[in-house]
C-alpha cells in the first residue's frame, strides 16, 4: 500500500500520440493573452512579420540588437523570436495571481508611449515583464535548472508532448510539431530515442479517459484554465473516484503552491474542496480496514 490516492495537478495527460491537437498549448496562451488585451494580442501577432522584414535589411539583426538590447548580437532572427515566445508562454503558464504576468506584458506593450512603433511596444512589454536591464538574455531561458532538466529527460524518455503550431490558428508564427528533430534533439542531449507512443502503448490505448474509468480510483485532475497545458488535461468527472477539478483563472500547478494570503478565494476554495476529498479517501480507508479486522476476528 505505497499510495491510496493522488493530487494530479495540470497533469497534460491527454497530450499524448496526438489525442489533443498539436496547437492545445498556444491555442490557450493566445487566449489569454486576447482576454487581456486585444490590442496586446494584435500587436504580438503584427510583430513576427515586423521582425522578419527588419531582419531581412542591410544590417537588420544589428537594428534588432540595438532595439531590444539584446547582451549578444543577434546571428539570426529566430534567436528574438524564440526569447520572445519564451517570455509570452511563461507568463501564460505561469499567470499567477496577484501579479498576473500577462497583464503585466499588456501593460507595458499597450502603455508605450503614443507614435511608438510595433516593435518598441513588443520591447516594452519585455522590460515589463523582465525588468528593466542594461541588456537582455536572449538565452536566458535555455541555461540548464534541476526542474528543466528533469522535465527534459521525462520528455525524451517516456511523456513525447507532441506541442506545435499552424497557420493562423494562434498569435504565433507556424511551428508544427516535427519529430524527427525532436529524436535527434533528445539523442543529443541524452542518449536516448524518444518514444511517442509509449503512453498509450503501455497504458492500453488511446481512449485513456475509458482506460482511467475502468482501472483507476482515487484521482484528482486539478486544472486551471489559463494553463496551455490544460487543453490536454482531464476536465470531466471520470467516475465517482477519477474527479477533475478546474477553475476558471487558474494557472500551472498554482494549487500546490504554498498558500498566500494575497490568494483569491476561488484558489482558497479549490485547495480547500481537495483536502476534503483526500480526507474522505482517508476516512474511508481506515474505515475499511478496522471493518477487515472486525471480520478477521
Amino acid at each position: 500500500h505505497i499510495a491510496l490516492g493522488a493530487l494530479a495537478s495540470s497533469a497534460p495527460i491527454l497530450y499524448f500520440d496526438d489525442i489533443t491537437p498539436q496547437n492545445g498549448y498556444y491555442t490557450i496562451v493566445t487566449k489569454d493573452f486576447k482576454e487581456a488585451s486585444t490590442s496586446c494580442y494584435k500587436t504580438i501577432r503584427k510583430s513576427w512579420s515586423e521582425i522578419d522584414k527588419v531582419a531581412s535589411k542591410h544590417n537588420g539583426l544589428s537594428i534588432l540588437s540595438k532595439r531590444f538590447k539584446t547582451c549578444e548580437h543577434l546571428n539570426y532572427s529566430y534567436e528574438l523570436k524564440n526569447y520572445l515566445n519564451n517570455i509570452y508562454a511563461r507568463a501564460a503558464q505561469y499567470n499567477d495571481p496577484p501579479t498576473y504576468p500577462v497583464t503585466v506584458v499588456c501593460g507595458g506593450i499597450d502603455g508605450a508611449s503614443e507614435g511608438t512603433d510595433i516593435l518598441g511596444r513588443i520591447f516594452a512589454g519585455v522590460v515589463a515583464y523582465r525588468g528593466n536591464r542594461t541588456c537582455y538574455d536572449t538565452n536566458a531561458y535555455k541555461y540548464p535548472t534541476e526542474t528543466s532538466v528533469g522535465w527534459s529527460w521525462q520528455t525524451c524518455s517516456e511523456m513525447v508532448i507532441p506541442i506545435g503550431r499552424g497557420i493562423n490558428d494562434t498569435m504565433f508564427p507556424p511551428a508544427p510539431f516535427n519529430l524527427k528533430s525532436f529524436i535527434k534533439e533528445c539523442k543529443s542531449f541524452y542518449g536516448v530515442p524518444p518514444r511517442p507512443h509509449w503512453v498509450t502503448t503501455y497504458y492500453g490505448g488511446h481512449d485513456i479517459k475509458l482506460i482511467l474509468h475502468r482501472f483507476a480510483s482515487n484521482i484528482i485532475f486539478s486544472n486551471g484554465l489559463r494553463d496551455p497545458y490544460s487543453s490536454g488535461g482531464v476536465l470531466e468527472d471520470i467516475s465517482d473516484t477519477v474527479l477533475a477539478i478546474h477553475t476558471v483563472n487558474g494557472s500551472h500547478c498554482l494549487d500546490i503552491l504554498p498558500a498566500k494570503q494575497s490568494d483569491p478565494q476561488w484558489l482558497v476554495q479549490q485547495r480547500q474542496i481537495e483536502v476534503e476529498i483526500i480526507q474522505g479517501w482517508i476516512t474511508k480507508y481506515n474505515a475499511d480496514l478496522l471493518a477487515f479486522k472486525v471480520f478477521k476476528q
